[in-house]
């Protein structure tokens, strides 16, 4: 019977030489291909040896990581795929507040953290039911490798079907706090084959080369984890691993590399170096764009100083990589402002009000469907159903257009976010979470939280306050208190105290307005 679990598609294109390189550290480090496999093996076998029992609605247990990146992780999450059970990585920048709402939804049995957040995180963790609570740092320091040391470097994969359970990633809700997104082994599968062909990584592979990945992103993110590092690993690649984006770091790396994967954020700041130019390119094959929109202005900086075009890609958390710039014709198949084609296997719509299929050129709501769209919200069936059309496609939230001026009528073009979706620097901020720190407040009567343009992190959150009668709102104090709640690159960067918040003849808060009004405090 064949095994579907994403590992067993792994451990199938594993290099002839296992000792080769599979990971490079900032710090000189290398881990060869039989370091991976064998040290996940011990950490499959040491979750195996906890018996974790299956809830009663039959879902596999689950465990909640919320690490540095480092090798290690990486490895204890193939390690939870082979042992079958359900990873769910936390952003590293989630506060007290945050992680506590995770845990009591996820209801993990096993939590991770690092050595210097245990003391803050395992109480939460035990008030949340979980009966395993173990560290791992960045420099293997912690409990969780000595736990998994004693176990055997060899570990038979956990049978799993398509549709079985493999991650859970949180996404920040509309109307309040987070929910997860569940991908199956499917799902993962199905996008990192894909990808492995369309970007090009098979036919390198086949024509004897050798792909490096420079990879500076995080693990705990879909861009990071999925996308870069499953291309790597179906690919047999080296990856060159960052603890983060370093510009000093990423120039001295790249003469070595030939794919690197980044948000705009990273192409602004490449760019911004004197000694960014063609030659530190020299080897590249491949620079990718995505998790938030590309200027068109970046695009074209980056083709004039380095003579390679930027490959832009649309996906999100629910559906991993959905559409694409083309690898394969000329860089000039590749448009600025647009996202490119779906993906093979991918359907994409744009639709209007009755699910009613736009003309060529007309703006609507971004639609899809395919074997890498999730099954749907952890515990929220009702918040599934809705996000879901009648006839089964997943409404994105996104507005987009197929074609129009200039381009062919296959290219999708993003125009905007319902929702009011801000994406900084990369990572999807929810006004309405932030809305509701703020507006618990003591003198708080109600505030908007807004995206406003900046030349480095695309979108700069901020808010507009009104100060309940008679009181007086601090911006200032806002912004400390709201930082020992949220993720940093949640916190505003700049907040206004009014007299009252712009509304509509139905009553309804008109951020366009607020947006238009201070759309140009970041400029420059």
């Amino acid at each position: 019977m064949k095994n579907d679990n994403l590992y067993a598609l792994i451990e199938s294109r594993l290099p002839r030489d296992l000792a080769a390189p599979c990971i490079e550290t900032h710090d000189g480090l290398v881990y060869s291909w039989r370091d991976l496999h064998f040290a996940s093996a011990r950490l499959a076998g040491w979750l195996a040896s906890l018996e974790l029992p299956r809830d009663p609605d039959g879902s596999a247990a689950r465990i909640v990581v919320q690490v540095e990146k480092s090798p290690e992780a990486l490895m204890l999450y193939l390690a939870a795929l082979r042992a079958g059970l359900v990873y769910v990585p936390l952003n590293t920048a989630y506060q007290r507040a945050e992680v506590e709402y995770f845990l009591n939804d996820a209801r993990p049995a096993v939590v991770v953290c690092t050595p210097a957040r245990a003391r803050e995180i395992e109480p939460l963790a035990r008030a949340a039911g979980v009966q395993h609570v173990l560290t791992l740092g960045e420099r293997r320091d912690g409990t969780l490798l000595g736990a998994a040391a004693p176990f055997p470097d060899s570990f038979a994969t956990v049978q799993r079907g398509a549709d079985d359970l493999a991650a859970i990633l949180y996404t920040s809700g509309t109307t309040g706090r987070s929910k997860g997104a569940m991908l199956t082994h499917g799902n993962l599968a199905s996008n990192a084959l894909v990808l492995d062909e369309f970007w090009g990584f098979k036919e390198e592979r086949e024509a004897g080369g050798h792909d490096v990945l420079l990879h500076a992103l995080p693990l705990f993110h879909v861009h990071g984890l999925f996308v870069a590092s499953h291309a790597a690993l179906l690919a047999g690649a080296t990856m060159l691993f960052l603890p983060k984006f370093d510009v000093r770091q990423v120039l001295e790396r790249l003469p070595r590399s030939t794919v690197f994967m980044g948000v705009p954020t990273y192409y602004t700041r490449l760019l911004a170096e004197p000694r960014f130019d063609r030659h530190v390119c020299r080897n590249m094959r491949l620079f990718i764009s995505g998790s938030a929109p590309l200027l068109a202005e970046t695009f074209n900086e980056f083709r004039k100083r380095t003579g390679h075009t930027i490959l832009e890609r649309y996906g999100m958390s629910e559906t991993i990589m959905l559409v694409s710039n083309p690898y394969f014709g000329t860089p000039r198949d590749r448009l600025a402002g647009t996202v490119g084609v779906p993906l093979p296997g991918v359907n994409v719509r744009v639709v209007k009000e009755g699910n009613e299929p736009c003309a060529t050129g007309e703006i609507g709501d971004v639609q899809v469907r395919g074997p890498n769209v999730f099954k749907g919200y952890w515990r929220m069936p009702e918040k599934t159903r809705e996000e879901f059309a009648e006839d089964g496609w997943f409404k994105t939230g996104d507005v987009g257009a197929f074609g129009g001026p200039g381009k062919p009528d296959n290219y999708l073009t993003l125009v905007g976010r319902s929702k009011d979706l801000i994406i900084s620097g990369g990572y999807n901020v929810y006004p309405k979470e932030i809305e509701s720190y703020i507006d618990e407040m003591a003198g708080v009567a109600e505030s908007a939280v807004i995206g406003l343009p900046h030349p480095d992190f695309g979108e700069a959150v901020a808010a507009v306050i009104v100060a309940r009668h008679g009181a007086t709102v601090d911006a200032a104090q806002v912004i400390a208190a709201l930082r020992d709640k949220i993720a940093n690159y949640k916190v505003p960067k700049r907040v206004w105290i009014v007299d009252e918040l712009p509304r509509n003849a139905m009553g309804k808060v008109q951020k366009n307005l607020l947006r238009d009004r201070y759309a140009g405090v970041f400029a420059g």
